[in-house]
């Protein structure tokens, strides 16, 4: 999939290896987009991949007053776990919950889905709406872009070939400022927006008043559309019926949505119209935060998957290099598989067959498996991420040997029929049951299995497998004097 690989020990070595290939070049952090591009033939040309992914200067939530900074290498669950972002910044929490599954959200990052740029990406839409300004770096420095002002087009923005996004930054929500997000998909989960809206207002002293107001709108446009006519009905009013309608129906009717299969441009302008409207009653009633959850299942470890060392020097990675990893907690060394995505890396050349390839791009779980300690698709990480890291396969969820404990409940409930999705469930359910203390609640079991899909249709007998565990274990736990 690419000719060289390097992993980088600072941004000034990403910015120097940019510099020198350019346009040959492309900057990995989780990669679940770029890695789907390459093996599609969509990237043409790139033949050097540069992996920040160890940068922990890039990796980190700061905020100063009332401005948050987002380093490129945050997740968007970190975002979504972020209890200052939740209270301050809520659109943006909700956007990134939004996306895909927690083994996507645990790899995916901020900055990759602003870089990417389609319009259907939930957080771009928030983000527009919060002021958010993007910081690039290049050899020649820092220059910082307006959200609004990144984008050119589909997929197309103001980047240089030698510069790499390294902050996000945006103004934090005041006590007179409220927010919401809302995405339309064609499932619960692992959806791409139909249509989504963001919608952030600011309210005069007597806290009902509309004083500022930002609608905008994803998936309807070749870029993010913000609905100006609409946000500009709504100041020096209150959100009342009839402001509320008003509002919605200006929001559907400024954009010209595309036919895709998805939906049709007539049902995006009705839907557009529904889920302004739908935003604004919820802002109206305070109840912009429920269906939040407030303990989510995040499948990331009490490391949160960022336990691999950072790198001292700058690596390539090569025929010549072989990929060295603490995989089911023995130490092996493997001189090939360095141009392959980790899930054929273990199947191929470690010779671990228990993790299966179902779709190769992120969206049915079945090559779940824990790097770092957290729940990823393994079919969406370059091999060489693993030189130094930690990989736990299904062949190893249970270190000192026999079956897991949701192994032995998936015999005893039935949950086991072709068999094919079972590694990625279990290892799926296994990091939930690790990461929640009592008996997960059925929310929990369904956000935790949500990237792992099961052809058989058996996910009553699944889920029934992992809340017998959670009691037992709880039950255990509440004998134990």
């Amino acid at each position: 999939m690419w000719k060289q690989f390097f992993t980088v020990a600072s941004t000034a070595d990403a910015v120097e290896l940019l510099a020198e290939h350019r346009e040959r070049a492309r900057v990995i952090a989780g990669g679940t987009d770029l890695l789907l591009e390459l093996e599609r033939g969509v990237r043409k040309g790139v033949e050097v991949i540069i992996d920040i992914s160890r940068l922990r200067e890039l990796d980190g939530i700061t905020q100063q007053g009332d401005i948050f900074r987002l380093g490129a290498l945050v997740t968007h669950n970190d975002v979504a776990a972020d209890t200052r972002l939740v209270a301050r910044a809520l659109p943006l929490a909700q956007a990134c919950w939004e996306v895909g599954a927690p083994q996507i959200r645990n790899r995916a990052t901020v900055a990759g889905n602003v870089i990417t740029g389609s319009p259907a990406n939930d957080t771009i839409t928030p983000l527009w709406a919060l002021g958010a300004s993007l910081t690039l770096t290049s050899l020649e420095g820092e220059r910082t872009v307006p959200i609004s002002g990144f984008y050119t087009g589909v997929r197309r923005t103001v980047m240089r070939p030698d510069e790499m996004l390294t902050a996000i930054t945006f103004p934090a929500l005041s006590q007179n400022e409220r927010g919401i997000f809302l995405k339309l998909g064609l499932r619960r989960a692992q959806a791409i927006s139909v249509v989504n809206c963001a919608v952030v207002l600011s309210f005069a002293a007597d806290g009902e008043t509309i004083t500022r107001a930002a609608i905008t709108l994803g998936s309807v446009a070749p870029t993010i559309f913000a609905a100006d006519v609409a946000a500009s009905s709504l100041v020096g009013r209150r959100l009342t019926p009839e402001a509320i309608r008003e509002a919605a129906r200006l929001a559907a009717a400024a954009p010209t949505p595309i036919d895709d299969v998805r939906g049709s441009a007539e049902y995006r302008i009705e839907m557009i119209r529904v889920l302004v409207s739908r935003a604004l009653r919820r802002l109206a009633a305070g109840e912009e935060a429920a269906g939040f959850p407030q303990e989510p299942a995040m499948l990331w470890g009490a490391a949160r998957g960022k336990t691999s060392p950072p790198d001292r020097a700058r690596r390539l990675h090569d025929a010549a290099s072989p990929i060295s990893a603490t995989v089911n907690g023995v130490r092996r060394t493997v001189p090939t598989g360095q141009d392959k995505t980790l899930l054929r890396w273990l199947r191929e050349d470690v010779g671990l067959p228990g993790t299966k390839e179902g779709c190769a791009e992120g969206e049915c779980g079945a090559c779940t498996v824990y790097l770092d300690g957290a729940a990823v698709m393994s079919c969406l990480v370059p091999a060489p991420r693993a030189d130094g890291a930690e990989i736990v396969t299904i062949e190893g969820v249970k270190p000192e040997g026999g079956l897991h404990s949701l192994q032995e409940a998936f015999v005893e409930t039935g949950a086991v029929q072709c068999g094919y999705c079972t590694p990625g469930f279990i290892m799926a359910g296994a990091k939930l049951l690790e990461e929640v203390a009592a008996a997960p609640t059925s929310a929990q079991i369904e956000q935790g299995i949500s990237g792992n899909l099961c052809r058989c249709t058996g996910y009553y007998a699944i889920i029934q497998a992992i809340q017998s565990v959670g009691k037992r274990v709880e039950h255990e736990e509440e004998s134990t004097p």
